[in-house]
């Protein structure tokens, strides 16, 4: 007698995700830049080559996310790099089909979510804002890079303005954006050092979801991580390991092409399919 294919372990492993889907009286999702990447928007590779052929020429970029630290000299040739990758990750971007997926089959349920995905595209698939906590921040916002208020500031018309002015991979210094209150110069309001700005929306957003952990306590709660890698596992990955191991009554989920582990204490109640979200998700 032989055992099953891998192929057939994942179909019988995405029938019994859809089957605890169904069963979960409260669902949190915690999503990482994987479920982004399922949705398309990739950080390197081809995307990345497309988008940046000038500044990979000029600063041997290889891709957007270590291009996120390139140390530039001048404040007019960082902001043409940050407009064009703000812009391409968060308003050039409508809601990517993984997302529409998974709010189809959350939509009806209890349910939160928690990411540090930071390019809005819970917002664009139609997630309601009250179930949201985007922990890392929102490239969608600015705030002082020395945090001198708390304060956050929407920064598209600014973004396409950079944008449409930029040439040889500079900005006009007038649209260099500067702090309204101090002065000096402004960040993205990306968790990066200590300086990161948490306003008043965040700590409402943050507190929504202590709340919903502690109303669901003991419940049939299913803890379903979607693209979470070792980067951070201290914000999403091992508290929901933990909240598993502490409630007998919940369950962990977690699809991750290449990443998809459960610690030995919770193995009877994990399950984890290393594969593509988006097929995953469509299936069952």
């Amino acid at each position: 007698m032989t055992g099953k294919t891998v192929q057939e372990q994942n179909e019988t492993a995405v029938k019994k995700l859809h089957r605890w889907l169904g069963q979960a009286e409260a669902v949190v999702i915690g999503a990482g830049s994987g479920l982004s990447a399922a949705a398309g928007l990739t950080y390197s590779g081809p995307r990345f080559f497309a988008l940046f052929p000038e500044f990979i020429a000029k600063y041997g970029m290889t891709d957007m996310y270590s291009a996120g630290f390139y140390p530039f000299e001048h404040q007019e040739e960082k902001w043409a790099y940050w407009s064009r990758h703000i812009y391409y990750n968060r308003y050039d971007q409508p809601a990517g089909a993984v997302y529409t997926q998974l709010l189809a089959l959350v939509k009806k349920k209890n349910y939160f979510v928690l990411t540090t995905n930071v390019d809005h595209q819970f917002w664009l698939a139609g997630f309601e804002e009250s179930r949201i906590f985007a922990i890392q921040g929102d490239y969608g916002l600015f705030q002082c890079k020395r945090a001198c208020h708390s304060r956050l500031y929407d920064n598209e018309p600014q973004v396409r303005a950079m944008l449409e002015k930029q040439k040889n991979c500079r900005i006009p210094s007038e649209l260099v954006p500067k702090c309204p209150v101090c002065g000096g110069n402004m960040e993205v309001n990306l968790r990066c050092d200590r300086f990161f700005v948490e306003d008043r929306k965040w700590h409402q957003a943050a507190e929504r979801y202590e709340a919903f952990i502690r109303q669901n306590s003991g419940k049939r709660i299913l803890f379903l991580e979607l693209g979470v890698g070792m980067n951070t596992p201290g914000i999403i990955k091992y508290p929901f390991w933990q909240m598993t191991w502490q409630n007998p009554g919940a369950r962990y989920a977690c699809i991750n092409l290449g990443e998809a582990i459960a610690p030995a204490e919770i193995e009877e109640r994990s399950l984890c399919i290393n594969g593509d979200i988006g097929t995953v998700l469509s299936c069952g």
